[in-house]
């Protein structure tokens, strides 16, 4: 959760594409039931288990790709699922969700494993950080362990996806 939290406000970048991330989802790894890896080490959740700051990138319903970034010590698996960005370079379209996030970016699943600290795909702190309140409600768009408050979101942002039901908050 804590890293879910700190990572709002941070740049994502994939080449000359960057945006400021307004909304992240944490998974808890093995005592999580919505998490991939609740079931244990497999060879698609492998990278889950490993050190910390690499992509998990997925596939979901067969079209999106998803990225995630380890968060917990090699061993222990627990991520987080970047839902939206602020688009800042070269995003024409929309990134309020994780799949037109990934879409905009050019992030696929060539990228599962790589190391976000240094590349391809960089998350790093913005030059200068405007302050910002955090929302905090359930995830979105799942049916086990759905109604844990593990989604954070930049209040007010309206590139945060359901961006009117989070203005609300």
């Amino acid at each position: 959760m804590e890293v879910a939290r700190a990572l709002l406000g941070k740049i994502l970048a994939h080449g000359a594409v960057s945006g400021r991330i307004v909304e992240t989802e944490a998974y808890l790894g093995v005592t999580d039931a919505a998490a991939h890896a609740y079931r244990g080490v497999t060879p698609r959740t492998r990278v889950l288990f490993g050190p910390p700051g690499h992509a998990y990138v997925y596939l979901i319903y067969g079209i999106h790709d998803c990225l995630n970034i380890v968060a917990e010590p090699e061993g222990a698996a627990g991520c987080v699922l970047i839902r939206a960005l602020e688009p800042r370079t070269g995003i024409t379209c929309a990134t309020d969700g994780p799949g037109k996030l990934t879409r905009a970016l050019g992030i696929t699943l060539r990228h599962n494993g790589c190391d976000v600290t240094r590349g391809p795909i960089t998350v790093t702190a913005p030059e200068s950080a405007d302050a910002f309140e955090t929302g905090v409600s359930p995830r979105i768009g799942i049916t086990k362990a759905a109604d844990l408050p593990l989604r954070f979101f930049i209040k007010g942002n309206r590139f945060v996806s359901g961006a009117k039901s989070a203005l609300r908050r």
